[in-house]
């Protein structure tokens, strides 16, 4: 596979990588960007988004990191974000693509058997009941996101919280695609970030914590996410900032300290630099594109 400064980051394949809104979610099958790619879509990543894609017909060659799989469907994977992934498939084959922002995930999983901090590749039979299961909710998932787009939220994401489940059920944990010692590092330091931003450790604890050195996490965190691990410190803490704005009713203060900000004024100007406006015109100009006539989430 090209080396990983060469690996494009997209939004969804062909798209540029861009932010996403809290709460993002995006369904499609792989043909509906048929023109784009004609099966054959060169190794790739998704900063901020990961990705459930359920094969329901077809088959073709599968890539993730360095392993290589042929497959006939069903098969179904989940890619956590920064994983290298890429596909070779005919124009008979297709997938229902459930793509799922970083933040979302986190809510999602406490409540999936699955880990969603490593990759998983399984195929079956389609006799098998719990494939069955699988086409069925992905169908609804797909048909709900047709319907209704972000108005069924809730309902997608319950879905795909079983699916996630059904795959642990199929095998999920035996069945996870090895991946670089640096991948692996960077994973592990993601989800320690995850458990300790709101401490304000210092770089040097993280690496005492993960056994490595300053400069491997440090090479690590760079090759997979393209951030220092300051900067994914400090974006982690305004990830949960966005969710805590968006999604309660909590006074601005209260969600500075929260996330690790003692000093409101210093949680306004760190939050301002970063997104471009206040904490609380970001609240409000979010919640007002969300009122009823107005232009929904995805």
């Amino acid at each position: 596979m090209p080396q990983k400064s060469e690996i494009p980051n997209f939004f969804v394949y062909g798209e540029p990588s861009r932010a996403l809104d809290v709460g993002f979610l995006h369904v499609e099958t792989v043909m509906d960007r048929k023109t784009l790619h004609f099966g054959h879509v060169a190794a790739h990543k998704h900063p901020l988004m990961g990705q459930l894609t359920y094969w329901f017909k077809g088959g073709g060659r599968y890539r993730i990191e360095d392993r290589t799989w042929n497959f006939s469907a069903p098969t179904i994977s989940f890619v956590p974000s920064n994983i290298i992934h890429g596909f070779e498939v005919d124009d008979q084959s297709d997938a229902i693509v459930v793509s799922v922002s970083d933040d979302t995930l986190k809510v999602l999983a406490p409540h999936a058997d699955l880990g969603l901090d490593v990759p998983t590749f399984l195929t079956g039979r389609p006799e098998d009941p719990s494939w069955q299961k699988i086409d069925t909710l992905l169908g609804m998932v797909s048909d709900e996101y047709r319907e209704r787009g972000g108005q069924s939220e809730k309902v997608m994401l319950g879905l795909i919280g079983v699916v996630l489940s059904l795959m642990n059920r199929l095998g999920g944990s035996a069945a996870l695609p090895t991946v670089s010692p640096t991948v692996a590092l960077a994973l592990a330091l993601r989800g320690a970030i995850d458990r300790h931003y709101k401490s304000d450790w210092p770089v040097g604890r993280y690496v005492e914590l993960l056994s490595t050195t300053p400069h491997l996490l440090d090479k690590a965190a760079r090759e997979v996410f393209g951030h220092t691990i300051k900067d994914m410190l400090l974006d982690r803490r305004l990830l949960e900032a966005k969710r805590l704005l968006l999604f309660t009713i909590r006074p601005v203060e209260d969600i500075g300290r929260e996330v690790g900000f003692e000093d409101p004024a210093y949680f306004s100007r760190f939050f301002r630099k970063r997104v471009g406006e206040a904490p609380a015109a970001w609240r409000r100009r979010n919640l007002e594109r969300d009122l009823p006539g107005k232009t929904s989430r995805p």
